[in-house]
């Protein structure tokens, strides 16, 4: 299938920008993947979570259910205020409304320069090694997520549980589809060319005017899990 060249700026965007998510990507995922196989917590059930930011609040509801690994990633982060005092380090508007990145974890650090935003993963500071998910597709009808590979079939892409709405709230990574970790965008519009290319795990139900007045530099300055939440190891 042919792809527009406006499709193709748009993921190279996120893909590739100097301002985007260059960290280290992941070593590729191999046999068992998803919750069963997971070092880090699953969400099961929902999970409403306030975002406040130096522009406002804005609150996010997460879905174990189409994305049980990936929302479970972010709750655990809120959790240990991973994401608080991070920067927005990436707001795409022009030519036209993109998205609203932040939640690289060392921009909370003041020695970090700000052309370092950006290339960073959350640690986990037991091993001391970055923590990666691999990239989490769920569709209709389907009674497990897909994990690992990207989405192309324009008839899969029609059954996918969770889509890039305005809103939509998604991991950010590198190019290798399993090296998500910390970093999270927002979608400013509907963004059908990243669908089955990066993992959507809940999106904006209050605030999303103050997600349009968010502008790069600003802060994330504490994330707060405020119903729901629920952690499990393996499958939930």
């Amino acid at each position: 299938m042919a792809i527009s060249f406006p499709r193709v700026l748009l993921v190279g965007l996120l893909l590739f920008s100097p301002l985007g998510l260059t960290a280290c990507a992941a070593d590729p995922v191999k046999g068992s993947v998803g919750c069963e196989a997971a070092t880090s917590p699953c969400l099961s059930g929902q999970a409403l979570v306030a975002l406040q930011t130096s522009r406002g609040e804005v609150q996010v509801s997460l879905d174990g259910e189409a994305a049980p690994l990936t929302a479970g990633n972010f709750v655990d982060l809120v959790r240990r205020g991973t994401y608080n005092n991070t920067v927005f380090h990436r707001v795409v508007r022009e030519p036209s409304p993109f998205v609203v990145q932040g939640g690289d974890p060392q921009s909370a650090d003041a020695k970090v320069p700000a052309n370092l935003y950006g290339t960073g993963s959350f640690l986990d500071p037991t091993s001391g090694q970055a923590r990666f998910v691999p990239l989490e597709i769920a569709l209709k009808g389907e009674a497990e997520p897909r994990y690992g590979q990207e989405l192309t079939n324009p008839a899969e892409l029609g059954q996918l549980r969770l889509q890039h709405e305005r809103g939509a709230i998604a991991m950010a990574r590198s190019a290798d589809p399993n090296s998500a970790s910390a970093q999270f965008y927002i979608a400013l519009k509907p963004l059908v060319e990243l669908d089955g290319r990066y993992a959507v795990f809940g999106r904006v139900v209050k605030g999303l005017e103050v997600v349009d007045k968010i502008r790069q530099g600003d802060k994330l300055v504490k994330a707060t899990v405020l119903e729901g939440g629920e952690l499990v190891e393996g499958k939930p």
